[in-house]
């Protein structure tokens, strides 16, 4: 049997929801970045430690702290991480801090980051925020 049919209509279906436009929102509208993060098998100590360094040099950079959920069941993942979206003079600020604490940086940061690391992904989104705000602003024009 032929899977053209089934690869057509998955197709269509990712066309059709990208015409779906999400709501717009203020730029004073507060973002965050959502982390999703699968740390390579063994490895889930080290990665908290890698990030526990990073949390701690955010904080001293007067960056709020954030939130952090662990997997108890269900999805394939095993940290979930919200934190600010941060402008570029706070992650300079960030960077020169985690270069006089002797951390990694730049591309050999991420390097070292994909070595404790499965997966994982980032999504910037507005919020918090309520379903009757999203309702009202997807209802303006």
């Amino acid at each position: 049997m032929s899977h053209a049919p089934r690869l057509f209509a998955a197709v269509l279906a990712c066309t059709a929801s990208l015409s779906f436009a999400a709501p717009a929102f203020a730029q004073d509208t507060p973002r965050a970045v959502v982390s999703i993060y699968r740390p390579a098998p063994g490895k889930q100590l080290d990665f908290l430690k890698w990030m526990a360094a990073r949390d701690a040099v955010a904080r001293e950079a007067g960056v709020a702290a954030s939130q952090w959920y662990a997997h108890i069941s269900g999805d394939n993942w095993d940290y979930i991480v919200i934190s600010p979206d941060l402008d570029d003079a706070t992650m300079n600020k960030i960077d020169e801090l985690e270069r006089k604490r002797g951390l990694k940086v730049g591309p050999t940061a991420g390097l070292e980051f994909r070595q404790v690391m499965a997966s994982h992904t980032d999504t910037l989104v507005a919020g918090p925020t309520t379903a009757a705000a999203l309702i009202d602003r997807a209802s303006k024009p």
